[in-house]
């Protein structure tokens, strides 16, 4: 395993054209730009004494509905690492490449609360590339740690669509779990995606105009998976408690602008929750937090 220390986040504008590349027709099979096959790279990539930036923090609760406090919201450590997923994503190494990539599914652990004057390190891997009926699926591991105590760590689960795929080898984590009904209903503009995109540094062209995203399949530009999650745990911060999982699944994009409907419903110890669509009960999201010992 290889590590790769970064002194500080890398920049996600140029690793988005880098990630744009591949999917050109003949410029994508270059040698340098086509993405090996088969298997996750064996490299680490990290940054160590990372510091919250609090305009930052403050323009991310402000776009996600998050309040003022001494802790980070509980998706708010994706903000440090996702440059770092960037960087991991556009390696070569990487088994695919990121454009068409979908966000499937993402946990987070949150071991107890990151204050928010604390200095941490983040570290970011991928495992377990795996079959699923219609292509293929890999995590992206992330990890936050104070002085070596593991405070926070995340899966992202990305999907790769082709041919030959196969069942999965274990089940999905919420499989069979369908979203709350709601009352809650949250208005959605046409600029979400840019404004999301400014704060996580997440440009992809499918979240930012009807004209980009056509481009890419999708009628008009929708909202970034980890929005539609922060805003969902947004929602719920009175209800959470200092240390919780939560699993989330995103089953159908959200296109802007929008309106859907959010609603939530206590299970046992357990909280699940979900976003609808306003006008047909199309589910987008559904969450389960499970508090942790």
């Amino acid at each position: 395993m290889v590590t790769r220390t970064f002194d500080k986040a890398p920049s996600t504008a140029p690793l988005m054209l880098k990630a744009v590349l591949p999917a050109l027709p003949v410029i994508g099979g270059l040698p340098g730009i086509k993405h090996a096959k088969g298997s996750v790279p064996e490299i680490v990539l990290e940054r160590k004494g990372v510091v919250t930036d609090l305009k930052h923090l403050e323009a991310y609760n402000e776009v996600c509905g998050f309040p003022r406090g001494d802790h980070l919201p509980a998706t708010y450590p994706h903000m440090a690492a996702f440059g770092l997923h960037m960087a991991l994503m556009t390696d070569t190494a990487f088994p695919f490449a990121p454009m068409g990539l979908v966000h499937l599914r993402n946990t987070i652990r949150q071991h107890r609360p990151l204050g928010v004057a604390e200095t941490f390190d983040v570290s970011v891997r991928a495992a377990d590339l795996r079959p699923h009926p219609k292509g293929s699926l890999v995590d992206l591991i992330t990890e936050i740690s104070v002085e070596g105590e593991l405070v926070w760590d995340e899966v992202t689960t990305l999907f790769s669509r082709h041919k030959g795929g196969s069942a999965e080898t274990s089940p999905a984590p919420l499989a069979g779990v369908e979203a709350p009904d709601g009352v809650v209903h949250w208005k959605l503009a046409g600029d979400l995606g840019r404004r999301y995109g400014s704060v996580s540094g997440d440009r992809n062209p499918i979240h930012l105009y009807p004209l980009t995203a056509k481009a890419f399949g999708f009628p008009t530009n929708i909202a970034h998976g980890m929005w539609t999650l922060a805003r969902s745990l947004s929602a719920l911060q009175n209800k959470l408690p200092d240390a919780f999982a939560v699993d989330v699944e995103f089953r159908k994009p959200i296109l802007l602008p929008g309106t859907v409907v959010f609603g939530s419903r206590s299970e046992g110890t357990d909280l699940e929750f979900g976003v609808k669509g306003a006008k047909k009960p199309v589910t987008h999201l559904v969450g389960r937090v499970v508090t942790e010992a």
